[in-house]
């Protein structure tokens, strides 16, 4: 079929040492530090959508921001990148869309790997570390942070139900599908998310970062921060922490970058909540 999805471009090199990772051959051990790694490098976030400059989610687009710029994004640009990395390093791997809500807008990737298969699924919001087994009920503690999964059916189709512990409950996060994917369904899921008026992304600044033991989340309006085993920090925070939490979050935006987001976190500031 051919490459389809351009993997043999990338460059595999400045993608290891920018996630500071070694070249080694595929296992489940590697894959998870790989993955960890991954989601430790890069920023969730849609500040190129707020700022009307995203460049799209073709794999050099994507290695060009992510690789060249230390910049981060959202799943369709994550999903795209660690799957060619993935492939580029001898694993099976297979790109998958799934729903948050009604439509689907997010991307993940399943993995072959010694006997099992496994879910990665390094740009969510509030993403794993590292991948899940695939099977009906698997469950994974890792860190402290706690995710199962369910097998579902959509019709003829099946699928997969990955959720968290949050609040001594089971809180489903997406479900994914086992539906061929193609690179015009990512593209065609990144302009949905990207342009259409009522999408969420377009209306709210979302930027997140896993750290040691913590993991924060910054809009135009809130900080929460997460900790394994304790209670969630939820705050109103004004414009200038927005700022001081974007260098805090150690996210690479020009001068120019940084000034017209913030103008534009002001003006959704400005709008009803």
């Amino acid at each position: 079929m051919g490459d389809v999805w351009g993997t043999e471009t990338l460059d595999l090199d400045g993608y290891l040492t920018r996630v500071g990772q070694p070249v080694q051959p595929p296992s489940r051990a590697a894959l998870d530090e790989l993955h960890e790694a991954h989601v430790r490098a890069f920023t969730f976030d849609n500040i190129d959508v707020l700022l009307d400059q995203h460049p799209g989610v073709a794999l050099g687009q994507v290695e060009a921001k992510f690789v060249g710029r230390g910049r981060g994004g959202y799943c369709f640009e994550h999903g795209t990148l660690f799957a060619a990395v993935l492939e580029r390093l001898g694993y099976d791997v297979t790109r998958r869309l799934g729903r948050v809500g009604l439509a689907r807008t997010h991307c993940v990737v399943s993995v072959d790997i010694d006997g099992e298969r496994v879910l990665a699924d390094p740009g969510f919001g509030m993403s794993v570390l590292r991948p899940i087994p695939l099977v009906d009920g698997a469950t994974d503690d890792f860190r402290g942070w706690s995710y199962r999964v369910r097998e579902l059916r959509l019709g003829d189709v099946r699928a997969w139900e990955l959720a968290r512990w949050r609040d001594d409950a089971w809180e489903p996060m997406h479900t994914h599908d086992e539906l061929p994917v193609e690179p015009a369904d990512l593209e065609t899921g990144h302009h949905y998310t990207s342009t259409y008026p009522a999408s969420h992304f377009r209306h709210q600044l979302m930027v997140t970062r896993h750290g040691e033991g913590r993991h924060t989340s910054v809009t135009h309006r809130t900080l929460t921060v997460r900790r394994p085993g304790e209670p969630t920090e939820h705050r109103e925070i004004e414009l200038a922490e927005v700022r001081d939490l974007l260098h805090e979050l150690e996210v690479p935006l020009t001068g120019d970058e940084e000034a017209r987001l913030l103008a534009r976190a002001e003006q959704l500031r400005a709008t009803v909540a």
